[in-house]
């Protein structure tokens, strides 16, 4: 679990880093558009005093008309409306719009400058005041979104990158996986043949048979476990079988080396047969594998139950206990690789299990239901065509 939880750690550490370097960005974007904001309202005050100016041509000789007349031409870029004090449009700048819709284009235009910015005062005299209404240029229009498409870029940038890198973490634990289970099987094929040749040698000596028997069923047993390691990383060959005959025979199994403490309990329909595609070698592994992990969630006397049933194209397997549950934060996270409440183990058991039911058989498996305490129902779904 220590594993598991370093690697969520990294993963954390790094989508905080590219979240603080979004929002440092964005501030600094905001600030920006603040100083911009600032800059445009003095150039439209100096803008609406070269008007001014320029209507006192008593005071104003041609030199300043001619300077104040380059202040005015210089603003190509701020939206303007100067109206008289009855709010009487009596000249615009910068705004596009078609001639035989000035007046409707200029009103609306109007009542947006008025909603977003407070209008300059012209006083040209005692007697005539002008007001000048204008709004934020197209650049800072653009500078005020530009923060959102950044933060857009940004998560987009971290999604690919976590899905690039997920993808290539889980591409190297597959070679892993295979490289360890076709090595593992390799290894277990020198023992088992010789013990299949001890066994044979114990039926010849005058030794007990039941404890013969026995002694072979491991070594079958064996077989089988080298047999499920040698399929992992290649396409297992589904048969179309009932399914009953492997719960029968994994049930059987695990009674005889599981403690008496442990009841197993088959429901299903005698006289039903539940066909579909599957692999018995590795159908019984998942089997074994979440009855096992229920012994462990047991902490005395207990009950398993597999409750096999049919709906439309699909079979149901539903395996519980009452044993002490799992936190529904940890419904998905018990699948992960790595992840494991034991002192010993790897945490691969589950994540096996999963690859198996979801990659192989194309079917799912989930946490139907869990409350601490009371105990724990996976479900596994397959389709029968």
């Amino acid at each position: 679990m220590e594993l598991y939880f370093k690697k969520r750690r990294w993963k954390f550490l790094l989508l905080l880093a590219a979240i603080l370097i979004g929002a440092g960005s964005l501030l600094y974007t905001n600030w920006l558009v603040r100083q911009m904001s600032v800059q445009e309202r003095k150039s439209v005050e100096l803008w609406a005093e070269a008007m001014k100016r320029i209507a006192d041509t008593e005071n104003t000789s041609n030199q300043d008309l001619t300077f104040l007349q380059t202040i005015i031409e210089n603003n190509t870029s701020i939206p303007i409306i100067w109206t008289s004090a009855s709010g009487e449009v009596m000249g615009d700048r910068n705004i596009a719009y078609n001639e035989k819709k000035r007046d409707i284009a200029l009103r609306n235009e109007l009542e947006k400058m008025k909603e977003q910015k407070t209008p300059i005062a012209l006083i040209i005299s005692e007697d005539i005041t002008q007001y000048l209404y204008y709004r934020d240029s197209k650049l800072l229009q653009n500078l005020r979104y530009f923060p959102i498409a950044q933060f857009g870029v940004i998560m987009l940038f971290i999604v690919v990158s976590y899905l690039a890198f997920s993808s290539s973490r889980k591409a190297e634990q597959n070679q892993v996986w295979v490289g360890m289970s076709k090595e593992t099987a390799h290894q277990l094929g020198t023992p088992i043949s010789s013990l299949m040749a001890w066994v044979e040698l114990l039926k010849m000596k005058d030794i007990d048979s039941n404890t013969v028997s026995e002694i072979e069923k491991d070594v079958s047993r064996l077989e089988k476990i080298t047999e499920r390691f040698s399929k992992i990383g290649s396409a297992p060959e589904l048969l179309n079988d009932d399914l009953k005959k492997v719960l029968k025979s994994s049930i059987s199994y695990l009674e005889n080396r599981s403690s008496k403490k442990v009841k197993f309990i088959l429901d299903l329909d005698e006289n039903t047969n539940y066909y579909v595609p599957h692999n018995t070698a590795l159908f019984s592994w998942v089997i074994e594998n979440l009855c096992k992990n229920a012994i462990d969630a047991i902490e005395s006397d207990g009950v398993i139950l597999l409750q096999l049933s049919q709906k439309n194209k699909h079979l149901i397997l539903d395996i519980s206990d009452n044993g002490k549950g799992i936190p529904k934060s940890q419904f998905k996270t018990i699948f992960e690789p790595g992840y494991t409440t034991k002192k010993r183990g790897w945490g691969l058991g589950l994540s096996l299990v999963k690859r198996i039911i979801e990659n192989y058989h194309r079917g799912k498996i989930f946490i139907k239901h869990s409350e601490l305490g009371k105990g724990t129902t996976f479900r596994i779904t397959l389709q029968t065509a």
